[in-house]
């Protein structure tokens, strides 16, 4: 699972929504003080996400964030030729947006969303007063620029040296992670795109899983039924992931 701290707001008791009765999960949100907490819901936009909606495409000017209030959003590299891969994932736990921070305004990579769901919109220049105004919510942000840096790292190191099984079970989990379930919408084509692989090569990698018992693969859905061996059977990625996370987020 993704690792996470008790947020300031949950250990006060105070009702994760915002304003308009909207109920908080983004992990960014949450972790918020009383007073920065006022500043930064002023001027959000609670949005739907729908599935396969394209947040934005490499080189367009980016006009706002998306926190992440459910579902995922995939973050792809995309070639001239017009094929991606998956070079990282978000969920509840991060936003969308990450150039605007450094205060770039174009995207390098294409964000879509893989799992419907909602978010919260903060146009780019109230992001940037924000940051401005809120050290804890300039913190945050940065601090998930990290995760997100390390985690793109370690998947274009996984792309490279592991095999698809071993790569298909980790990105498994991770999407798991970031939905709080085990039962997946997708289908062979979408996992052949993240993966940067063949359809055919997917469908070897699953029914290796299925056979062993940790997943159960139907046209446009995957269940997870062994989550343990599921994770014995990803490559170290996913750990490696997972205990870095784990170490920056322990008390020092």
């Amino acid at each position: 699972m993704i690792l996470r701290k008790k947020s300031a707001n949950a250990l006060s008791g105070r009702p994760p929504t915002d304003g308009d009765g909207n109920h908080i999960h983004n992990e960014i949100l949450l972790d918020l003080d009383p007073k920065e907490s006022a500043i930064v819901f002023s001027e959000l936009e609670f949005v739907r996400l729908k599935l396969h909606q394209v947040l934005h495409e490499p080189g367009d000017t980016l006009k706002s964030a998306y926190f992440c209030n459910s579902g995922f959003i995939s973050i792809l590299s995309i070639f001239p030729d017009g094929k991606s891969v998956e070079v990282g994932l978000i969920g509840t736990e991060g936003f969308v947006g990450l150039p605007l921070v450094a205060g770039f305004r174009t995207a390098a990579t294409r964000a879509v969303v893989q799992g419907e769901g909602s978010a919260f919109r903060l146009d780019d220049a109230a992001l940037m007063t924000i940051m401005r105004e809120c050290p804890q919510f300039e913190r945050r942000l940065q601090q998930f620029a990290q995760i997100m840096i390390m985690q793109v790292t370690q998947i274009a190191a996984c792309n490279r040296l592991h095999e698809v099984e071993e790569r298909l079970a980790r990105w498994l989990l991770m999407s798991a992670d970031r939905i709080a379930s085990d039962s997946l919408p997708l289908t062979q084509e979408f996992l052949a795109q993240m993966l940067g692989t063949r359809r055919s090569s997917v469908n070897v990698a699953a029914g290796i899983l299925q056979k062993a018992g940790l997943i159960v693969y139907t046209r446009g859905a995957v269940a997870i039924r062994n989550r343990s061996g599921l994770e014995s059977a990803a490559c170290d990625c996913y750990e490696i992931m997972q205990n870095q996370i784990r170490e920056w987020q322990e008390p020092k």
